[in-house]
């Protein structure tokens, strides 16, 4: 196992009394891993003594506020590729086919391209098809904290982590294209609105369209069989 991709999996999840005992052993994880630089290790550092000074209130209350009240902060990678429209259901039936081929049942009700879902996945899989599935999705990581380094919010430290596991290879065409895209504020009421007022994400096959973002990030996930053999289609 990958245990610095379970580690930031965990960090990217709903924060739990469990988080704050796991402290401990999260810094000795990202403390020995040689791919991070002193830099990003030094951040991450930092990032874990503010959720060890805070309380389990103040954690999860911060969680949602990031990550949950606004768009360009969804953890759910096909959001940023195509948001709602109708091929993302297919790409999400696809993702979960090659979870559960991989032996893999999220127990989440997270969708399945949830990105701490992800990495527990990736934390399983062989390092260098991890890396690689990294790589494809680094523009949309990169984007994300990106942004949360604009707010000053620790969050971004992982995300640095990740771009740098990676190998800190972004598409920078693609990157570019979602910093374009405004970043939407928790407390903007009419802005939040306005965002997530969109078409009913319809899951299940047929339903048609096509993403190639999210088409070449799952055929890395599955190598062994060609997406032109599928229809495309919180909490």
């Amino acid at each position: 196992m990958d245990r610095t991709l379970k580690s930031l999996s965990i960090l990217l999840s709903y924060p739990t009394g469990e988080l704050k005992e796991a402290i401990p052993d999260l810094r000795a994880v990202f403390e020995s891993d040689r791919r991070l630089d002193a830099g990003t290790r030094e951040n991450l550092a930092e990032f874990l003594d503010e959720l060890d000074a805070m309380d389990i209130w103040q954690l999860q209350e911060r969680f949602v506020e990031v990550f949950d009240r606004s768009r360009s902060f969804c953890l759910n990678l096909f959001e940023h590729v195509h948001g709602d429209n109708r091929s993302r259901g297919a790409a999400m039936i696809d993702l979960l086919e090659t979870y559960e081929r991989a032996g893999l049942e999220p127990s989440t009700v997270e969708l399945p391209d949830h990105l701490p879902t992800l990495l527990e996945f990736l934390s399983l899989r062989p390092t260098d098809e991890a890396r690689r599935i990294l790589v494809d999705a680094s523009h949309i990581i990169e984007a994300l904290g990106t942004r949360l380094s604009r707010r000053q919010c620790r969050y971004a430290s992982i995300f640095t982590a990740l771009v740098r596991i990676a190998g800190g290879v972004s598409d920078r065409q693609a990157l570019a294209a979602l910093l374009v895209l405004p970043d939407t504020s928790g407390d903007d009421l009419e802005a939040l609105d306005e965002s997530w007022e969109e078409s009913e994400v319809t899951f299940g096959p047929g339903v048609g369209g096509d993403c190639p973002q999210a088409r070449d990030l799952l055929s890395r996930m599955d190598g062994s069989r060609p997406m032109a053999d599928h229809n495309e289609g919180r909490r």
